[in-house]
């Protein structure tokens, strides 16, 4: 019933408005079900105008954490816009925390918490009304690794890309240009090789080659999934496979997303 979907003009895509991302999260999960292949783009606030200015939706978030990261709680919500209205310490080395926070600011938020308090955070979020437009929210911070050709990805090229940030495939996987197949450690897109295979010679070394073993990937659901692509960024859903990718494909034609530290049109 909280679910309304509007025509955007194009007979291909449409707009789909909801109760936060996990609604959106399972809508596309029963569609991914049913055998439907659709994408997604990030999720984005719904504003209205009261008087001429514009106004957003806000939270009231209540979160109960270990007195030890009470810190990284109030850290982490301080660029999200959050203002703590209360604060209460039981005793017994838990702390209830309770914020107003502009509904953007909570996309990503939970993922994010439970990898900052190690599983130990309890939240909840209700609609608290509306407030005047808050300004900017600084987006996910890193860049992303993206394949710029076609191929099946081999231990050999996702070994040299381990430094380089924390890949989302393994080594077999099929990948195509444009495609995401990791976090850059950094704040710029990086276009990388995922396909290279190891030049065959008739010489040896003196020393055997050694067995290459790869850190585990991180594999995102489709909430994280959702939670984690930018503007320019869309979530490939088909029944039998979860895929990120670039709204443009094409690397010639896609611009760059930061140039020190500023969005590049």
């Amino acid at each position: 019933m909280s679910i309304r979907v509007e025509d955007t003009g194009s007979p291909d895509s449409f707009k789909v408005l909801g109760r936060g991302e996990l609604q959106l999260a399972i809508l596309i999960e029963m569609m991914r079900r049913e055998s439907f292949e659709l994408m997604a783009g990030r999720p984005e606030i719904v504003t209205k105008m009261v008087d001429g200015t514009r106004m957003e939706p806000v939270e009231h978030l209540t979160i109960d954490v270990p007195e030890a990261f009470t810190g990284v709680v109030i850290e982490k919500l301080g660029p999200r816009k959050g203002e703590m209205t209360k604060m209460h310490n039981h005793g017994s080395g838990r702390v209830r925390m309770e914020f107003r926070v502009p509904s953007r600011g909570l996309i990503g938020l939970r993922s994010e918490m439970l990898t900052e308090t190690r599983g130990t955070i309890v939240m909840n979020a209700l609609f608290d009304g509306y407030i005047p437009y808050q300004g900017e929210i600084p987006q996910r911070p890193t860049g992303a690794l993206i394949s710029d050709r076609q191929g099946v990805t081999t231990t050999y090229s996702l070994n040299s890309l381990q430094e380089r940030g924390t890949l989302f495939v393994g080594s077999g996987v099929e990948v195509y240009e444009g495609m995401i197949v990791g976090e850059h450690s950094r704040d710029n897109d990086l276009d990388v090789n995922v396909v290279r295979e190891k030049k065959m010679t008739n010489m040896r070394a003196s020393s055997a080659d050694e067995a290459i073993r790869l850190v585990p990937v991180r594999a995102l659901n489709l909430e994280q999934a959702i939670e984690f692509i930018a503007e320019d960024e869309m979530v490939e859903v088909t029944p039998k496979s979860l895929r990120l990718r670039k709204k443009i494909l094409q690397q010639n034609r896609r611009p760059k997303r930061w140039e020190k530290g500023q969005p590049v049109g």
